[in-house]
């Protein structure tokens, strides 16, 4: 899961990193609403944590921007404006939630996590394909009733190849998803954790899970 946190106060956006990070998200982050226009024009997210109060662009100028160019990217808006009125505004903004500072980080991150399973339009952290199991929110992966030991980057190729079931993703794809801004690898280390992934979930098992598509990309069938 790749999230973009949105907030001028260099020590409080620190923070949240580092919570998500440890929560084991893929994060960006940035301090103003122009740079935050930057970053969702060149990369896809499951969600943005955004402040209202930014210099330039503020919070809901971002989040016009965006819903104006039909990016229905989750967002959660982060506050201290708590009138009703100014919920109303974000939420009509077309913001999905809404905290207000000062907040409680295990209720930040309780908040996260439900707004990205909206974003994948998922009532529950659990996804399946046939006799494979994967819940996002313990980090746990089953086949067949068996427990599956995953590294965090195997984890989370797994889950974005199962959030696309049936769907073909490139290397670019599943690296720009799986990595932030700071990753300087090559797309070949793609390769190197499905060749992993793929000895983990698929050995023993006749049907094969993990399937290649020659020139374009990885899937799970």
């Amino acid at each position: 899961m790749r999230i973009l946190v949105v907030e001028d106060q260099k020590d409080l956006n620190e923070i949240i990193v580092r919570k998500l990070t440890s929560e084991h998200y893929t994060v960006d982050a940035c301090y103003s609403g122009d740079e935050a226009l930057d970053f969702l024009r060149c990369a896809e997210y499951d969600g943005v944590i955004l402040d209202i109060m930014l210099p330039g662009i503020t919070g809901l100028g971002v989040l016009r921007e965006m819903r104006a160019t039909h990016d229905s990217t989750p967002v959660l808006m982060l506050t201290a404006l708590g009138t009703v009125e100014d919920r109303v505004a974000g939420l009509d903004a077309g913001a999905d939630d809404y905290l207000v500072k000062p907040f409680d980080f295990d209720e930040l991150m309780a908040r996260v996590r439900a707004m990205v399973r909206r974003g994948g339009e998922r009532a529950s952290s659990v996804m399946t394909s046939g006799d494979l199991m994967l819940d996002s929110a313990s980090r746990y992966v089953e086949r067949g009733g068996k427990e599956i030991s995953l590294t965090a980057k195997e984890f989370d190729i797994l889950e974005y190849l199962m959030q696309n079931e049936g769907k073909v993703l490139s290397r670019d794809k599943l690296s720009n998803h799986i990595w932030n801004y700071d990753y300087d690898g090559g797309s070949n280390v793609i390769d190197v954790y499905v060749h992993h992934l793929r000895k983990k979930i698929d050995d023993g098992f006749d049907e094969k899970k993990i399937i290649t598509v020659k020139g374009a990309g990885y899937m799970v069938k």
